[in-house]
């Protein structure tokens, strides 16, 4: 979860009486982190944010929704390249469940660079990454890399 990915819900906290953050496992994607420290990690970094919550789950976003009473989708757009694939999920979504809307909003513009993939890249080549997570990412990235150099 990136700065980026705060802002976003930060603001969507203030739209909704109840944000979930649902972590997907995805079947092909590795990240840093299995799916239940994805969920630890955000819920450290959400403490503040008393009417967010963090669940993980395996199958359709769309089935997670249902099964949550979710009535909105909220996805991040950072620039051009996301578009395309979020409108076609966006459809997907809305094909499978029409009751369930997607709503799409604009990271701040200097959070629009920031993914997870950047931060993977500075944080491998020791580059200053603690300026796009928030501290418990930081320090759980940290200890990964001291892991990978023991």
């Amino acid at each position: 979860m990136t700065l980026g990915h705060m802002d976003i819900l930060q603001r969507a906290s203030k739209l909704f009486d109840r944000v979930i953050v649902g972590i997907g496992k995805h079947p092909t994607k590795r990240g840093w982190f299995d799916p239940q420290e994805r969920c630890d990690l955000i819920a450290q970094s959400t403490e503040h944010l008393p009417t967010v919550d963090v669940a993980v789950f395996s199958h359709l976003v769309i089935d997670f929704c249902k099964d949550v009473g979710a009535q909105f989708i909220v996805r991040g757009l950072r620039a051009h390249g996301d578009f395309e694939s979020e409108f076609q999920m966006a459809l997907a979504n809305r094909d499978l469940e029409p009751s369930i809307e997607t709503v799409f909003m604009l990271p701040r513009p200097n959070r629009m660079v920031v993914s997870s993939s950047l931060v993977r890249e500075v944080a491998s080549h020791g580059g200053d990454y603690r300026r796009y997570v928030t501290e418990p990412i930081a320090a759980a990235i940290k200890a990964k890399l001291a892991d990978a150099q023991a």
